[in-house]
């Protein structure tokens, strides 16, 4: 904690929350009216949009890893996009017990014109930063994510055993 008042706007977890729900609800207010997406749905399109044609494919458990969201709300995107026909659904041929979710045709059409709104919305959002600023900005957030899981690794591991 940066501060020792114990107030919760001075706690980096709690500003970092903020801050992403702030950015990544401005810019879903930008695409929801449109495209009828919420977060999570856009996230997960986002992950196999962002792949490439042909090679955007993931299993679900990989989609989990890649938006670091709960495999619950994974699940629920997947589901809503599935049933709307913008992601598919193919078997695995690495592992035969598992699939591989890849966007639709119609679901990188959405891709397509989802990413220069958000590009759009990223811009206006940096807008008062310095390039160096910028630079920095996302140096720090690499190394906090980089930190974060480097942590979340040594806990799922336990204590060191003798």
């Amino acid at each position: 904690m940066s501060n020792d008042t114990g107030e919760l706007a001075g706690f980096l977890p709690y500003q970092l929350s903020v801050a992403s729900n702030a950015v990544s609800g401005l810019i879903a207010e930008r695409y929801r009216k449109r495209f009828g997406l919420k977060v999570a749905e856009w996230r997960v399109m986002a992950v196999l949009g962002d792949m490439g044609e042909g090679l955007g494919s993931m299993t679900q458990r990989g989609l989990t890893a890649a938006t670091v969201m709960d495999k619950v709300a994974v699940n629920r995107a997947v589901k809503v996009l599935e049933d709307r026909g913008l992601i598919a659904r193919v078997p695995n041929p690495e592992d035969g017990r598992s699939h591989l979710l890849a966007l639709t045709g119609e679901g990188r059409a959405i891709h397509a014109e989802v990413m220069p709104i958000a590009r759009a919305t990223e811009r206006d959002l940096l807008e008062g930063l310095a390039a160096e600023e910028e630079a920095l900005l996302r140096r720090l957030l690499a190394s906090l994510r980089a930190r974060a899981m480097e942590l979340a690794v040594h806990t799922q591991e336990g204590p060191e055993q003798d």
